[in-house]
């Protein structure tokens, strides 16, 4: 019997292009749907009846929510292609740290500078700045985050690099590409046809995002 494998995703979602990365990662054939996130579906409601939010998996008619446990049930469930998570707990261990940085430092941070203005949003622009710059140091020489091989963190963190062009001209400091290691670590994520093809064009985003933008402050 096929596998029936959906993600309920919106185009600029950061969440949802890390689903979609592991999938293309791990060369699963997905049936990807646009979700309104003004008129959400019935399968969307259904399937995540608790949160109600994008981006959801669901695998043989079985949902799987929140990004973070979407990448990890995706490792574990195609385990023999592209393992992303290292078998070492001590390095498995690190590599979810980074990711919950992610979210919990730097999501909130460029949120901030896109929804806030004024003094709310310079504090959060030298946050933003500063989540970017703690990532350099972990970074380092390394060509991924895990070490030579593209894995979690990497898949954590890259789908906010197709926001740092459109939140760098908002903080008037694009981090990413005004350092070397960082720009050269997101080309290299870049060169993979699977985050290639889960990014969108950054130019199409921050039209997005300043339409956004637009639409909050005149409310």
């Amino acid at each position: 019997m096929a596998e029936e494998v959906i993600l309920l995703d919106f185009w600029p979602s950061p969440f949802g292009m890390r689903a979609r990365i592991t999938l293309r990662e791990k060369g699963v054939e997905f049936d990807m749907r646009e979700e309104d996130l003004s008129n959400k579906s019935p399968l969307l409601l259904k399937m995540n009846p608790v949160n109600k939010q994008i981006p959801v998996l669901v695998h043989n008619g079985k949902p799987v929510c929140e990004s973070l446990l979407m990448v990890q049930y995706i490792d574990e469930t195609w385990v023999r292609q592209s393992p992303l998570l290292p078998s070492d707990p001590y390095e498995r261990a690190r590599a979810r740290f980074w990711a919950d940085y992610v979210d919990k430092k730097m999501y909130p941070a460029g949120r901030t500078v896109f929804l806030s203005m004024g003094e709310d949003q310079e504090a959060a622009k030298k946050e933003y700045i500063e989540c970017w710059k703690v990532l350099k140091g972990e970074l380092g020489d390394k060509a991924y985050f895990g070490g030579e091989r593209f894995g979690y963190a990497d898949v954590s963190l890259i789908p906010f690099y197709s926001w740092s062009y459109a939140l760098g001209k908002l903080a008037d400091s694009n981090i990413v590409e005004e350092c070397p290691k960082l720009a050269a670590w997101a080309k290299r994520c870049m060169q993979r046809e699977s985050v290639a093809k889960s990014l969108p064009d950054q130019h199409k985003l921050y039209d997005y995002i300043m339409e956004r933008r637009k639409k909050l402050q005149a409310q």
